[in-house]
C-alpha cells in the first residue's frame, strides 16, 4: 500500500464526479460512507458549485440516499462570506450574479442584495443568468467595485448531453468586457481546508481531500498541506495524473478503492 492512512482523522469529500455523477449515485458511495462511520472517522462534503444552497444540497443528497446536515456541507459561499467579514467588514450591500439560492445564503448571513448601490460584486454559478443582469454586473465591475468570484470552475460536471457554463466562464466574459480580473475564492483556495481543520480541531496532515479535479481538489490539498487523493471517476484521467509535475499522494479508480485502503490502515 503506497500510503499509511492511519493518521488521517477527517475526510473532505468532493461531490460531483467523486460520490455521484449528475443524478447518478456511484455504487461504491454508500458503502464508503458507512465504512467511515463504522471507523468513527469524520467527513465533510465540499462542492465548488454555488448554484445551490446548503439546504438544497441536503435535499439533493437525501434523494440520492445520503443523509447529511447543513453543518456537514461546505461551499464557496461560506468562503466568500468569511472573506467579506474579514477583509471588507464595512460592506453590507452586494450585487450578486447568482441563483436565488445563493442570494438567499448571503441575505441569511446579514447582507443585502442591491443592484442600485452595491459596494461589492459577487459572481457565482448562475443557472438563472440573463443578459440584462450580466450587463449590469459588468457595469458595476467597470465602476471599480471589488469583484469576487466564488470559484474558478469553467464548466460543471453533468450526465446530460450539454455543457454547463460555470462561474469561471462567466467571469471570463466579464473580464473580457471590463478588463478586470476577479478575486477567485473556493477551490483551490487552501483557506477552505484550513477552516475545516480549525472547526474539527485537527492539523492539515490529519486531513485527506478526495476529489476528481486536479486544478481544484488536488491543488487545494497540496497548498493546504493535506493528503491529496485523486479519484478517476470524474474529470481527471490516469494520464492526467501521470503528467503532473507534483502528483497526488494517492490515485484510485473510485471512492470504493480508497475505502478499502482506509480500512486496511485502521
Amino acid at each position: 500500500m503506497p500510503h499509511d492512512l492511519s493518521h488521517i482523522r477527517h475526510f473532505v469529500l468532493d461531490l460531483d464526479g467523486t460520490l455521484y455523477r449528475g443524478n447518478q449515485l456511484f455504487p461504491q458511495t454508500l458503502p464508503f460512507l458507512a465504512k467511515l462511520r463504522d471507523l468513527r472517522l469524520g467527513y465533510t462534503f465540499l462542492t465548488n458549485n454555488t448554484s445551490r444552497s446548503k439546504a438544497d444540497y441536503v435535499s439533493k443528497l437525501a434523494k440520492l440516499g445520503i443523509a447529511a446536515t447543513e453543518g456537514e456541507i461546505y461551499t464557496p459561499a461560506d468562503s466568500t462570506i468569511a472573506h467579506l467579514r474579514e477583509h471588507l467588514p464595512q460592506v453590507n450591500r452586494l450585487a450578486v450574479l447568482g441563483t436565488p439560492s445563493l442570494c438567499q445564503q448571503f441575505e441569511q448571513s446579514g447582507f443585502r442584495i442591491s443592484w442600485d448601490d452595491p459596494q461589492t460584486v459577487i459572481v457565482g454559478f448562475d443557472t438563472t443568468l440573463t443578459y440584462d443582469r450580466l450587463c449590469r454586473t459588468a457595469w458595476w465591475i467597470s465602476r471599480g467595485l471589488p469583484f469576487i468570484a466564488t470559484h474558478p470552475d469553467l464548466v460543471c460536471p453533468t450526465d446530460e448531453p450539454t455543457v454547463l457554463i460555470d462561474c469561471g466562464a462567466i467571469t471570463a466574459a466579464l473580464t473580457a468586457a471590463t478588463g478586470r480580473q476577479p478575486l477567485v475564492l473556493g477551490k483551490p483556495d487552501p483557506a477552505i481546508l484550513l477552516a475545516v481543520c480549525s472547526r474539527h480541531g485537527i492539523t492539515p496532515n490529519q486531513l485527506a481531500m478526495v476529489g476528481d479535479r486536479i486544478y481544484t481538489d488536488i491543488a487545494m490539498a497540496q497548498r493546504a498541506g493535506a493528503m491529496a487523493v485523486l479519484v478517476l471517476s470524474g474529470e481527471a484521467t490516469a494520464a492526467d495524473a501521470k503528467a503532473m509535475s507534483q502528483p497526488p499522494d494517492l490515485v484510485v479508480s473510485h471512492i470504493g478503492e480508497f475505502g478499502e485502503l482506509i480500512q486496511k490502515s485502521h
